[in-house]
């Protein structure tokens, strides 16, 4: 099948095909600081052998959980040979906006929130949006704010906040019968011809902050202690 380059991302390439789909290529590049993983940063800090691999396979693991919920996605098929995925069409809100769904009271929440929350305080599946802005640091934006600028409906926030807290309890939930504990998770949704929201993007350890027996995970460990 007949592919073109579209786009170059931080972690991933994408590509057109000429079925329509489009597909994405997995790089082992992470975002991060000084050579140091985060999640929320803007920037790849850092390349890791290895990693692009382990969250194509998290992803397909995920999204097919995810699809056979009932919960609309664009993931069609994967080839973990190639570290590629296919992918339905969709359009992104926007020029981009992340979804996080938090559990606990930790990094960047902590960070703004820190005079009325401790750290580590539970959180009742707590879901907060930002624009990928890499300049402007990912500001965050309110439902308001997303309907008011035209980002979005009110129904399409409403079913990606429904969304994201059902996803998020689906990896929860299977982190949990490992014996792992769910912090926070990065989505990215968009949505199809019709206006429907989907997830998009990936499920993988690089998005996610786990921890076990109180201890940070990092991503590599986290897909080791995952898939053992």
């Amino acid at each position: 099948m007949e592919k073109k380059l579209v786009y170059k991302g931080k972690t991933k390439d994408v590509f057109a095909l000429d079925n329509g789909n489009y597909l994405l290529k997995f790089k082992d590049d992470c975002t991060g600081k000084d050579g140091v993983f985060d999640p929320g940063e803007n920037s790849v800090g850092l390349t890791i052998d290895g990693v692009g691999d382990v969250n194509l396979r998290m992803s397909i693991y995920f999204f097919e959980k995810v699809n056979a919920a009932g919960i609309k996605t664009h993931y069609v098929n994967a080839s973990l040979e190639d570290t590629t995925m296919e992918v339905l069409p969709a359009k992104v809100f926007g020029k981009g906006l992340e979804v996080i769904c938090r559990y606990k009271a930790v990094g960047s929440f902590l960070r703004r929130y820190s005079d009325y929350i401790e750290e580590g305080a539970d959180l009742p599946a707590y879901v907060e949006t930002t624009f990928k802005n890499d300049e402007k640091g990912d500001p965050l934006v309110t439902k308001d704010g997303l309907v008011d600028l035209g980002v979005m409906t009110a129904s399409q926030y409403d079913d990606v906040k429904e969304m994201t807290q059902k996803i998020t309890k689906i990896v929860a939930d299977d982190l949990k019968e490992k014996g792992l504990e769910l912090y926070d998770i990065k989505f990215e949704f968009g949505y199809d011809a019709d206006g429907k929201v989907m997830l998009i993007d990936e499920i993988a350890s690089g998005n996610m902050r786990v921890y076990k027996n109180g201890e940070y995970i990092d991503p590599m460990t986290l897909s080791k202690l995952f898939f053992a």
